[in-house]
Order: structure tokens, then C-alpha cells, then sequence
């Protein structure tokens, strides 16, 4: 696939049209046109918002707006403590390491059973330091380490060149697949509690959040952020307090046991109620709740949909689980930015730029769901993967020779953050940046940020 074609095919799969007005400066395009892609899917999901209020009747002829330097801020770096600094989310044992055969592996331990696949496919339950896993990854190559961790329940990924990614199997069916896929399905009942207005165009509507760590909850965020009521609903056992300020703006937060015929039931009946569901589980996950694609259709006629996966939905490794750091190592991208350094170990993007912007796309395909269903009167479902972001990423990078960032435009954070708002938790404030778009009077809004989950009844307002 061509490098324009992406945004052509993003424009066409989206059914967006008209200009937007985008200002500002890029700072995060270097060995790779971070900024440029983040800014293409935030302006895809401006124009989504444009379209969903036209069919509505609202802001004919209303200006759409991007600010790209607030695009960026938007990767990650758009909230902190009014006091302080966020505890680091990565778990000592998260990096990337020396591998015996002269390569390396990027590992994953931030949860504790990923912590624990680590350590048991290197023989080591007790280790205590870095040292010994270290010491322990350097006896070992980098492939044949990596799907041990894999079979042992865990996430890693060996370092791989761009050019061996493109010539695998699963990388060649990552780059066969549309960066966004769209599937129409069931006719739609009528939708009752919808009702939009120019600043709150997802007001009334209801998004059942099955997500975790950030493409999927930044895409929820951005739908609380326009008015929907975004319920996440997570099991009892897991947790992830140091990423929650970056993504639970505006969202409600429950738990439930879905192993349990009572849990199983009662996401069952929060389904029947949702217009929106976007989820993150890999393959087979959801069904495995009993909440098969013919179930979701049957509870819930004209459900828009929006599933986000690692590494593709076709191939050998449709299933694998991976976090952005991971699928930076695997496709290639921490080869581009090596060898643009001229360094000698493996460079990552400079932030989560695959999480962020796959979640920004996420947001656009439900708001363009709503769309069609608003229209046609059916649902659809749509798909995304952090690996087909990397490969528009890659693509991308074809159209112009890579630079270094000029660092006057990649302005400090908190400039940014100091002309957002303030805003207060049980956690102590934070503050927010401006948002990075505008449509008309719509622009992402939050009166709260959950910092803590499941302080809310499973059932919607």
C-alpha cells in the first residue's frame, strides 16, 4: 500500500469529508513522522464529529479545527500532578535487553502475571534484581526466548528489522489488512436516549468499555470527552493505577466477575443497553464470557462495535498479546529509529505514538459507527491493531526523508498544560491540556478523571 493511500483509505473507510483547518507546529517527527500520522487520525476524528453532528442537523458549516502542537501533547503528555510527578507505570523488569545471540528482546512485567510468565520461562521464580534477569536473558536468543515467555502466558518481543518483519508471515498479513476495517451489520432499534447538542454531540448515548491500558481506553476517553456516558467495567484481579489519570476522563468505573454465571449476566445486560462497545481482549476473549459476535448482535441489534488487537486480526500471531513498546520492537520501528541514530542497541519512538494514535482511530471509527447507523440504520463493526498503526507509520515515512525534531517546536508539556484546566481528584489535582481539536462548539470536555476503579455500580445512570 501506497503512502498517500493511506489517508485516502482512511478518508474513504471513514466516510469523512470536508477541509480541516490544522495549525500549529509538529515536534515529534524524526526518524519517523510521528507527529504527521497523530495528526492525520486526530483530524479523521474532527472530521468524524463533523459528519455525526451534520447528520443530526446540528453546525451546518461549523469551522473544524486541529492544533497540531496540542496533538502531540495528546500522546501522553497531557496530564500531570498540579504537585509532583506520576509513579512510573514500568515494572524494573519491563526494558530491553542483551540477548545471547547479538540481538535483543524487549520484555513486558508491568502486570503480575506477565511478571511471572517472564520468570518462569527464564527458570527463575525468585529473582529479585535486574542483574540476574539480565545475566539470565544473556544465555538466551532472542526468538527462541521470546516464545518461551509467550507459552508460558507472558508478552515479549525479539528485535527484528523492518525488512524481517515485512518478509514474516504475521507481518506480511499486518500490511494485507486496511488500517481500519469496517463490517456492516445488524439493522438498528431505535435509539431513544441520543441527544446531541453542538458542544456535547454523544450526549445520551452509552459506552460499554472492555478495555485496558491505553489505544482502547484513549478512544473511550475521547467519547466521555464529547458527552457519552462511558461505563469500563474490569475484573476484580486487575489493576493499573499509575496509567488511569491518562485515560479515564469523564468515564465511570465498575467491576465484575464475568467468570461467574452472575457477572457473565450482568455485562450481558449492560450490552443490551449500549450503543457503543469497544474492546481490547484478544481473540476468542469475549466469547469466552459468552458474548459470541452472534450474541452481541442478538442483545443488542444495531451495536456499534470497535475492536483493537496487537498484532493485526489475520495470520499467525492474531492473537498475541502485545503493548506498544513491544510491537515497536517486532515491526521494525525500533530498527528505523536505531539506525537513524546511528546507535548501537534499538531506539523507541519518543513516546506511546502506536497506543495514542490507534486509540484516536478508534474513536473515529465509533463516532463514524454512529454515523452510518444514524443514517443507514445499522450497526458495524470495525478493527484496529497497534501493528497496521506502525505500518502506516513506516509508510508514511516514504513520502519525505526523515529529520531530526527541531526542538523549539516540540514546546515543554507543561506550557500546554498551563493554559488547560484544573481539575480535581481524591488523588489530589491535575491538570489537563487544551484539547487538540474543535468542531464548532464540540471539543473534548471532562468535569473528572477517575484516578481509582471500580468505584461505581454496574448499571447505567
Amino acid at each position: 500500500m501506497q503512502p498517500e493511500t493511506e489517508r485516502d483509505d482512511l478518508r474513504r473507510i471513514l466516510d469523512v469529508r470536508g477541509d480541516v483547518q490544522v495549525s500549529g507546529a509538529a515536534g515529534l517527527d524524526g526518524a519517523l513522522p510521528v507527529s504527521t500520522l497523530a495528526t492525520m487520525a486526530m483530524s479523521a476524528l474532527a472530521s468524524t464529529v463533523d459528519a455525526l453532528l451534520r447528520s443530526a442537523g446540528l453546525t451546518p458549516g461549523a469551522e473544524v479545527r486541529v492544533d497540531r502542537t496540542l496533538v502531540d501533547a495528546w500522546l501522553g503528555r497531557h496530564i500531570r500532578p498540579a504537585q509532583g510527578t506520576f509513579p512510573s507505570p514500568w515494572d524494573p523488569f519491563s526494558g530491553a535487553f542483551d540477548t545471547g545471540d547479538g540481538s535483543w528482546i524487549r520484555t513486558h512485567a508491568n502486570a503480575p502475571h506477565h511478571r511471572r510468565a517472564l520468570l518462569t520461562a527464564l527458570a527463575l521464580p525468585d529473582a529479585q534484581s535486574v542483574e540476574e534477569l539480565s545475566a539470565a536473558i544473556a544465555e538466551r536468543g532472542a526468538e527462541e526466548l521470546e516464545s518461551a515467555i509467550v507459552a508460558a502466558g507472558g508478552a515479549a518481543a525479539a528485535f527484528r528489522t523492518r525488512a524481517e518483519w515485512m518478509r514474516s508471515a504475521p507481518g506480511s498479513a499486518v500490511a494485507g489488512e486496511p488500517l481500519i476495517a469496517r463490517t456492516d451489520t445488524s439493522t438498528a432499534r431505535a435509539v431513544s436516549s441520543w441527544h446531541p447538542e453542538p458542544a456535547r454531540p454523544l450526549a445520551g448515548l452509552r459506552v460499554l468499555d472492555l478495555t485496558r491500558v491505553i489505544a482502547g481506553p484513549a478512544a473511550t476517553q475521547v467519547l466521555a470527552g464529547l458527552g457519552a456516558e462511558v461505563l469500563r467495567v474490569d475484573p476484580d484481579t486487575w489493576d493499573e493505577p499509575a496509567v488511569l489519570p491518562y485515560v479515564m476522563g469523564g468515564k465511570r468505573s465498575t467491576r465484575l466477575d464475568a467468570s461467574t454465571p452472575a457477572g457473565r449476566r450482568a455485562l450481558a445486560d449492560l450490552l443490551a443497553e449500549a450503543d457503543v462497545l469497544v474492546h481490547g481482549y484478544r481473540a476468542g476473549a469475549i466469547d469466552h464470557l459468552g458474548l459470541g459476535e452472534g450474541e452481541r448482535q442478538r442483545l443488542r441489534p444495531g451495536l456499534v462495535e470497535v475492536g483493537v488487537r496487537a498484532y493485526g486480526w489475520s495470520g499467525p500471531w492474531a492473537g498475541r498479546r502485545g503493548f506498544d513498546s513491544l510491537v515497536q520492537f517486532s515491526t521494525g520501528v525500533a530498527d528505523i529509529g536505531m539506525r537513524h541514530a546511528d546507535a548501537a542497541a534499538p531506539v523507541s519512538l519518543p513516546v506511546q505514538a502506536l497506543d495514542w494514535t490507534t486509540g484516536y482511530l478508534a474513536a473515529a471509527a465509533a463516532i463514524a459507527g454512529l454515523t452510518r447507523r444514524q443514517i443507514a440504520g445499522r450497526g458495524s463493526t470495525w478493527r484496529l491493531s497497534l501493528a497496521r498503526t506502525a505500518h502506516a507509520l513506516t509508510m508514511l515515512a516514504a513520502e519525505a526523508p526523515a529529520s531530526d525534531p527541531d526542538p523549539a517546536s516540540d514546546p515543554d508539556p507543561a506550557s500546554a498544560l498551563g493554559a488547560g484546566e484544573r481539575i480535581e481528584t481524591p488523588d489530589g489535582a491535575l491538570l489537563l491540556a487544551p484539547p487538540p481539536f474543535r468542531v464548532g462548539e464540540a471539543t473534548l470536555r471532562f468535569d473528572h478523571v477517575a484516578t481509582r476503579l471500580g468505584g461505581d455500580a454496574p448499571a447505567w445512570l
